[in-house]
C-alpha cells in the first residue's frame, strides 16, 4: 500500500518495507501531535488521517485501532526516553553523566515537545492506558538509575539526596520546557524561546543541579 507524504522533496520508498516505514513514521508523528492537543479520548482516527493526508482506511491498516496507536506513540515517547538516559551508563563521572542526561532531556523537550504532552496528560489522567506499563518497565529502568545515583553517593562524588526525589526534579525541571511551552511563550513577551534562549534555559538548569550535588574535591 503506497503512502504519499504531503512536505515536497521526500523521496518515494522502492520498497514494501520501506514504504510501510515511511508509512508508519508519518502517521506516528502526526498521531503524537493530535494525541498531545486532543488527548486520547478526543483524538479520532478521522483526524489523524485528515492531517497526514491518508484516507482512514490507511491508517487502519497500520494500526487496527486508535488505542493501539495510542499506546505505540506512548511507547515510543518512552524508549527515547531511555535511550537519552544512556548517558547514565555511558559516563561514570557524575558530572559528564548528569550534564549529558539533562541536555538530552532539554533537547527532546525542544524537538520532541508533543511526546512529553501526551506522556503528561496521560500521567494526569491516571496512566488508564499504561499504568501495567509504567508499574513494570519505568519502576524497573528507575531503580537502576538510582542505583547507578546511589554509588556516586556512596563513592562521596555527590552529596547524600534521595536518588529518586533527584530523578524527580530532573524530569519535571526539562519536561517543563514541553509541557508548559505555552506558559514559557507567554512570559517571553509571547514569543517562543529562541535557540539562543534556551541554550542558556539548559546550561542555568544544569549549573542549578550540579552546584546542588557535587561535592568538593580537595
Amino acid at each position: 500500500m503506497d503512502v504519499k507524504r504531503k512536505q515536497s522533496g521526500d523521496m518515494i520508498p522502492t520498497t514494501n518495507a520501506e514504504r510501510r516505514r515511511r508509512g508508519e513514521e508519518l502517521i506516528l508523528r502526526v498521531a503524537e501531535e493530535v494525541f498531545a492537543n486532543r488527548g486520547f479520548q478526543g483524538a479520532t482516527m478521522t483526524e489523524i488521517g485528515k492531517r497526514a493526508d491518508l484516507p482512514k482506511a490507511n491508517i487502519h491498516y497500520y494500526f487496527s485501532s486508535k488505542k493501539k496507536l495510542y499506546q505505540r506513540v506512548i511507547d515510543d515517547v518512552f524508549n527515547t526516553w531511555l535511550k537519552a538516559a544512556d548517558q547514565f551508563d555511558d559516563h561514570d563521572d557524575p558530572r559528564e553523566a548528569l550534564t549529558a542526561y539533562i541536555s538530552a532531556k532539554m533537547e527532546l523537550s525542544r524537538s520532541r515537545p508533543n511526546g512529553s504532552k501526551v506522556w503528561a496528560n496521560e500521567i494526569i489522567h491516571g496512566a488508564p492506558m499504561m499504568r501495567d506499563y509504567m508499574e513494570s518497565h519505568l519502576l524497573e529502568w528507575c531503580e537502576s538509575r538510582e542505583k547507578r545515583i546511589q554509588s556516586w553517593i556512596d563513592r562521596g562524588m555527590l552529596r547524600p539526596v534521595n536518588p529518586r526525589y533527584l530523578l524527580y526534579m530532573i524530569w519535571a525541571s526539562t519536561q517543563h520546557y514541553a509541557d508548559f511551552s505555552t506558559q514559557i511563550n507567554v512570559l517571553n513577551n509571547g514569543q517562543p524561546l529562541t535557540d539562543e534562549a534556551f541554550e542558556e534555559a539548559k546550561q542555568a538548569l544544569v549549573d542549578i543541579i550540579l552546584n546542588g550535588l557535587l561535592c568538593e574535591r580537595d
